[in-house]
């Protein structure tokens, strides 16, 4: 069945009669509602005629038709424009804004103005805030693409109250009709940012708003509804789909619209929820009586406007008898006196005039510590800080500051700064013999509070007889010499506890030169004393250890030279050149374990080898003997450089306390020119050919040391005449900030200038070193010749 057959079947069901019954009523009554409204306007359109032309209503009327007929335009369109005319508000300004900025047909554009019109109509005729919002829907804001209207109320807590609301379901309109405060939503930004805000697409932003569910993606626009600077709600429009930027004429109609509805919120009483408690005050009377029994100083405030309306000061209509003025005036002048005139600082004591202009605005409340306030006095600023506490109530503002009292502060500040460092403080009248005490006084001396103070000249009976000549002199000094005085000496308690305590004290004399009085202070310095005590045995002991220490680092270093002095005479060997370097480190207490060996064998080959032993001191130098004589007693076996190294980690595993080493082993044939070589986790050996320079091939081969047995790769290398062959220690080449890597670029670029002997070769590569490490370094060099 075709849908058209569907739809004549269903009109002629009862149900479907019924539908249609309604559907016809429906339209009946808008179109009513809609000829009301313009019915409305044209009697405005008349009635300005009447006072402009001073005729009668019938004459009026007649006149407007005239002019209807002259412009060629419908009677409402003309009404609009007369209305317009004479009444040069905000509706009318963005009337014409529109007009001359739209783009369209003459009777579009009319019939746009008709529309702003009958929606002001339509709110100011509206009940409540319910028929406002359905009359903004359906006459200004369906035209713009809008499919809903949410009207917010806001409390004096900072809540927002659904005064009323179009398009949206009435499960969703109840759902949201409270939302407490603080809690962040579209129209919340609204009223707190106090401007417009426009969001293109609801999922820019996770702000939970009314019928989000419904429009996820649709665009919105909160804008802040307020009257004479106090903003009573927000007037919140939702669009099915994102918003594109809206040209001005159409912000300046929205904001129009949202001036509307603050005429009718600002009469708006909200519903008393259980979970709603505004607590509103009626009036400034209730105010001033609640200010009056608070125990802090208070100021309540009424808004103070212009001739157009605009907030423009407050008055301060009430101020507490427990008030204090910064500036010391009676509350008589300050009471009734505009805000800014009586503290015209306030505009710049961190922005305090926009903090009371803003919670009179909103509602939310405002609450600092320690917030500075400034009064002129004479012209002078003076300031003073404060706690701050600002918050709505009905129409007024309760303003509550408590001045911070400086010499109770500094007081506490003291009393706090003697409990901390264990000071009491006395007074002694030596003519009364009168005797004042402070709490700390008490405590030290272990005494209850309630017990008489001791004098001066009891101080001997209460501390060591050890310190009794400190005592006297101390008393001697402040009584006769009448000079201040101070002393350390031993409190002995009651309760059997010693404190160490220094005393400090000066005389009072009178007009006469006599003294009379005497005051000062004693400090507990026990903690202090001990710790000097504990102190002068850690340096006696850590003389001790240095002492030690510098004897094991000399013993080492002297048996490092007895094995590798820093010169050596050169080796002979028939067809090529050896000479070996070793530079010892900077610092006395890094004697290491690097050593290095050169040695004709009895098989006439040559035995060339560097090492570095793990650690430094004694230990590592003893550990480098070892493993440098076990090398040279292993090589006279004729066994090549991977069995020598198998062995020589047996030696440094099983024989001298399982220490970690790296070494390179190599034996080189004179006669044949060929150097075979192995490796335990050390750097290769460097071959210096012509003008290139480049490592040997690695070959595998773990640290001496890391397991019981090992095996020792080998490698053979074919020599040719001025070939040089460099083996060293990772002492001429590690670097704090760089990898090994990059420190053996710098080697290689350094060694491939060769000067003319084997000697200046191996000075120049420790001249120019970047090592940084301050470690030891061994260097041995061949050249076959």
């Amino acid at each position: 069945m075709r849908s058209g057959e569907s739809a004549g079947v269903a009109s002629t069901t009862p149900v479907g009669r019924l539908a249609a019954t309604v559907e016809r009523l429906r339209r009946e009554v808008r179109a009513a509602q809609a000829e009301a409204e313009g019915r409305a306007l044209i009697e405005l359109a008349k009635g300005i005629l009447v006072e402009r032309l001073g005729c009668g209503p019938t004459q009026a009327a007649r006149q407007l038709a005239e002019l209807t007929a002259q412009a060629r335009v419908s009677p409402l369109e003309f009404a609009v424009e007369v209305i317009n005319q004479a009444a040069r508000d905000r509706m009318s300004e963005v009337t014409d804004a529109f007009l001359a900025t739209a783009t369209g047909a003459r009777a579009e554009l009319d019939a746009a103005a008709v529309r702003l019109r009958a929606a002001e109509s339509g709110a100011l005729a509206a009940s409540d805030a319910q028929a406002v919002a359905d009359s903004l829907l359906e006459h200004a804001l369906r035209p713009l693409g809008a499919v809903a209207v949410a009207v917010w109320a806001a409390g004096s807590d900072g809540s927002l109250t659904l005064a009323g609301s179009a398009g949206f379901s009435a499960a969703e309109a109840s759902r949201w009709r409270y939302v407490p405060p603080d809690v962040a939503t579209v129209a919340r930004r609204g009223l707190t940012a106090r401007s417009d805000q426009w969001i293109g697409s609801l999922s820019e932003t996770g702000l939970p708003t009314v019928g989000r569910q419904v429009y996820p993606d649709g665009g919105r626009v909160a804008v802040p509804a307020g009257t004479g600077g106090r903003i009573h709600g927000v007037l919140e429009i939702a669009w099915p789909t994102p918003l594109e930027p809206q040209p001005p004429q159409v912000v300046r109609q929205v904001e129009a619209l949202a001036e509307l509805c603050a005429h009718t919120l600002e009469t708006y009483t909200p519903r008393q929820d259980p979970v709603q408690d505004p607590r509103v005050l009626p009036d400034a009377a209730e105010l001033m009586d609640l200010a009056d029994g608070l125990h802090d100083p208070a100021l309540v405030l009424v808004p103070h406007v212009d001739d157009s309306g605009q907030l423009v000061d407050f008055r301060i209509q009430h101020v507490n008898t427990r008030f204090l003025d910064p500036a010391g005036r009676p509350r008589s002048v300050v009471s009734g006196a505009l805000l800014l005139e009586a503290y015209p600082m306030t505009a710049g004591d961190s922005e305090l005039f926009q903090r009371i202009e803003r919670v009179y605005a909103t509602g939310e409340a405002f609450r600092a510590n320690r917030m500075q306030l400034t009064a002129l006095v004479d012209q002078v600023p003076l300031s003073a800080l404060a706690d701050i506490s600002i918050s709505r109530h009905g129409n007024c503002v309760l303003l509550i500051w408590r001045i911070e009292d400086e010499t109770a502060r500094l007081a506490s500040l003291l009393q706090h700064a003697q409990r901390l460092g264990r000071v009491g403080g006395f007074e002694e009248n030596l003519l009364t013999g009168g005797i004042t005490w402070n709490n700390q006084m008490f405590d030290l001396y272990g005494r209850p509070h309630t017990s008489p103070p001791v004098p001066l000249e009891d101080l001997p009976a209460h501390a060591h007889p050890d310190d009794a000549v400190a005592i006297g002199r101390f008393l001697r000094t402040l009584l006769h010499h009448r000079r201040p005085a101070s002393a350390a000496f031993r409190l002995q308690r009651p309760d059997g506890v010693t404190r160490h305590i220094r005393v400090v004290a000066e005389p009072v004399l009178d007009t006469d030169g006599r003294l009379f009085v005497v005051r000062g202070a004693y400090q507990d310095i026990s903690a202090q004393h001990w710790t000097e005590v504990a102190l002068a045995a850690t340096r006696d002991q850590l003389a001790h250890t240095e002492q030690q220490a510098a004897e094991r680092n000399r013993l080492a270093l002297q048996l490092q030279h007895a094995i590798m002095p820093p010169t050596q005479a050169p080796l002979r060997v028939p067809g090529m050149a050896v000479a070996v370097r070793y530079r010892p480190a900077e610092t006395e207490q890094l004697v290491g374990g690097d050593w290095y060996d050169a040695v004709v064998l009895p098989s006439r080959m040559v035995l060339l080898c560097v090492g570095d032993v793990a650690g430094h001191g004694i230990e590592a130098a003893t550990s480098m003997v070892v493993l440098r004589n076990a090398l040279r007693g292993l090589a006279v076996t004729g066994a090549g450089p991977g069995q020598l190294l198998s062995w020589l980690n047996i030696v440094a595993h099983h024989l001298t306390g399982a220490v970690t080493a790296t070494a390179v082993c190599a034996l080189y044939d004179p006669d044949r020119r060929v150097l075979r070589w192995a490796r335990a986790g050390h750097l290769p050996p460097v071959l210096v050919r012509g003008a290139e320079a480049s490592p040997l091939p690695l070959v595998k081969g773990i640290l001496l040391g890391a397991v019981p047995e090992a095996v020792y790769e080998e490698a053979e290398v074919q020599l040719a005449p001025e070939d040089t062959l460099l083996m060293y220690t990772d002492g001429l080449v590690e670097r704090r900030d760089r990898s090994v890597e990059e420190s053996l670029t710098h080697l290689l670029t350094t060694a491939r200038t060769a000067p003319k002997t084997l000697d200046q070769q191996l000075d120049r590569l420790l001249t120019y070193s970047k090592s940084d490490t301050d470690d030891d370094t061994c260097l041995v060099g061949v050249r076959v010749v």
